[in-house]
């Protein structure tokens, strides 16, 4: 006896990418994003921890950072999409509308970095030790916060017949539904490579192997993060190859492909200057006494690689 397979398989894509409660309109494309940053708070919290820091200081320091990232992406995303808010027709206040999707990873990881030193200056925590424990669970929120891509029907490649195709809807964000048609069905713009879930599953796989090259060959300090960079960046440079939304191009590429491949190369080449060097595994703390320190171990322990 054999089972017949559905005429048609795909994945399927919400029609609701927001809900109210009460006078509250709650985005799940922002319920991704905190997830994400979440379980990156409560990962990097655990490695600072593991390598010497005082529990809390992870979040002393992401109150700075994640403020500043967040502008960061938003502001990288309307300049290099400029076109969707300026000009005829279109309004530059919902420029202001981060809930509708629109995050520049690039920018947010820029600003981040500086509300992470600002963090890191005022709680006396070494900024590459920082960089390198949040460095895993950076790509573990990526790879969550893509989620809210798939909400708002957007993010995804061009039309394919595979399995796996994605349904897309036409999406109104303002009223965080759908759009009907006369009958009062969702409108189906067709099918689609789901890129928002191929770069999710490479971001949650690279988190995984970030953490396991930083237990077991312990590279020297701002080499976790150079990694982290030269590992996202690979995947994304493809992903932006397949991708079929319409984005600002130089020389017939889109940005964000010519922005992932210099910055792939860079990242290598900062990752293989620093992974020999020593490491520091006890941050300073503010809460340490000089005379505790003395009679247990040093305030900083630096290690080679191996």
């Amino acid at each position: 006896m054999t089972t017949s397979l559905p005429a048609e398989l795909f994945i399927p894509s919400p029609t609701i990418s927001a809900i109210q409660v009460g006078p509250l309109t709650i985005h799940f494309y922002a319920l991704a994003i905190l997830a994400g940053i979440g379980l990156a708070t409560w990962l990097t919290d655990r490695r600072l921890t593991f390598r010497g820091g005082d529990p809390g200081k992870t979040l002393d320091v992401i109150l700075w950072a994640v403020p500043f990232g967040i502008v960061g992406g938003r502001l990288y995303h309307v300049i290099t999409d400029n076109q969707l808010y300026f000009g005829p027709g279109r309004n530059p206040w919902n420029a202001l509308r981060i809930w509708d999707g629109g995050l520049g990873i690039w920018g947010a990881v820029a600003l981040g970095i500086v509300g992470a030193w600002i963090g890191c200056r005022r709680h006396n925590v070494p900024l590459p030790a920082f960089l390198d424990a949040a460095a895993p669970g950076l790509l573990l929120a990526q790879g969550i916060g893509r989620w809210g891509n798939w909400f708002n029907n957007e993010l995804y490649g061009g039309p394919t017949d595979l399995p796996w195709k994605l349904q897309i809807h036409e999406m109104d964000l303002a009223q965080g539904r759908a759009v009907l048609d006369a009958d009062g069905t969702p409108v189906v713009l067709g099918y689609f490579h789901p890129t928002f879930l191929y770069e999710s599953l490479w971001c949650l796989a690279a988190g995984l192997v970030l953490l396991a090259i930083d237990r077991r060959f312990k590279p020297g300090a701002g080499s976790v993060f150079a990694l982290y960079v030269t590992l996202y960046t690979a995947g994304r440079f493809g992903f932006e190859l397949m991708r079929s939304d319409y984005a600002n191009t130089i020389l017939g590429l889109r940005v964000n492909t010519w922005v992932s491949g210099l910055l792939f190369l860079a990242g290598l080449a900062v990752f293989l200057m620093l992974r020999r060097r020593p490491r520091a595994n006890i941050l300073p703390s503010e809460n340490r006494s000089a005379s505790t320190a003395s009679e247990t171990e040093p305030v900083i322990k630096k290690e080679s690689a191996s």
